[in-house]
């Protein structure tokens, strides 16, 4: 089925379409994560994290085009990953053959031993949702899946390192993993007919109330705000970005059925980059 003219994506897709936000997002609250550690993270860290998420997303949408047959599809994304199969499959092997080059030259024992243990459940989510369990409704939701496995990249290097003590980082890691729940969630409901079309399950068509998913943004900044009250400076800015991305996620839901959910689905990603202000402010001290 050949796209007509309006369907090719517009400028502002084209970082969602090359699965590029979700890379970004992860960094970014990796940074904050380790400022909220008291410590920083390399280079290599940076990379290895940035090009793991990448390869995730990439290998997740690269899947779903192979399995659906063209007039089915319903997102850019998932267009762009069947069309130009062959070459994302070349690029995919280059860039996990710099990702394992980096992980082995460039991280200490100890974080490269982390990241090796992580790869078992991202490789057991893509196994399971795009294949075993793809139509089995009482699967784990993949919005939690995705959720926590994003979560623990960001995290996985900062608490390989002998000097960091994890409680420091269990509510600014919690409210990073309810952020990207959220995320999730809300795209579920924005995206409804496109998982219907695409014969997945989402949380969205699991629970069948959308309206409850859509309280999540709000309740997220909440309680985001109220740890920050709770606790003072001391808690860094990790809970004000929290905070910060929860409202924005908000508006993006109210504003959804206006802009459109392309739209909103690319702006729901820019809603979690809050920490490019913190971090870019320590950077230019």
């Amino acid at each position: 089925m050949q796209p007509s003219a309006e369907e090719y994506p517009r400028w502002w897709q084209w970082p969602t379409v090359l699965s590029l936000d979700a890379p970004v997002v992860a960094v970014l609250w990796q940074g904050l994560l380790a400022r909220s550690a008291s410590t920083s993270v390399g280079a290599p860290e940076v990379v290895v994290l940035g090009l793991s998420v990448w390869l995730a997303y990439s290998a997740d949408r690269w899947i779903e085009g192979w399995r659906l047959e063209p007039g089915a599809i319903r997102t850019q994304r998932h267009l762009f990953h069947q069309r130009w199969r062959s070459p994302i499959a070349a690029i995919w092997a280059a860039v996990l053959a710099t990702a394992v080059a980096t992980s082995a030259l460039g991280l200490p024992p100890a974080e490269f031993r982390a990241g090796l243990f992580l790869l078992v459940p991202v490789a057991a989510y893509l196994l399971s949702h795009q294949l075993v369990h793809r139509n089995s409704r009482w699967r784990a939701p993949k919005e939690v899946c995705v959720a926590l496995l994003i979560g623990a990249g960001a995290a996985v290097f900062v608490l390989a390192r002998p000097d960091v003590r994890g409680g420091r980082l269990a509510a600014p890691l919690g409210l990073f993993c309810l952020l990207c729940f959220t995320n999730c969630a809300l795209i579920s409901v924005w995206e409804n007919e496109v998982d219907r079309s695409h014969g997945q399950t989402s949380l969205a068509l699991q629970l069948g109330r959308a309206q409850a998913l859509r309280l999540l943004p709000w309740a997220a900044a909440a309680l985001s705000a109220a740890f920050w009250l709770w606790v003072g400076r001391r808690a860094g800015p990790a809970p004000l970005c929290a905070a910060a991305s929860g409202i924005l996620l908000g508006v993006v839901d109210l504003a959804e059925a206006r802009i459109g959910r392309r739209l909103a689905r690319v702006l729901a990603d820019v809603a979690l980059m809050t920490p490019l202000a913190p971090l870019a402010g320590g950077l230019l001290r």
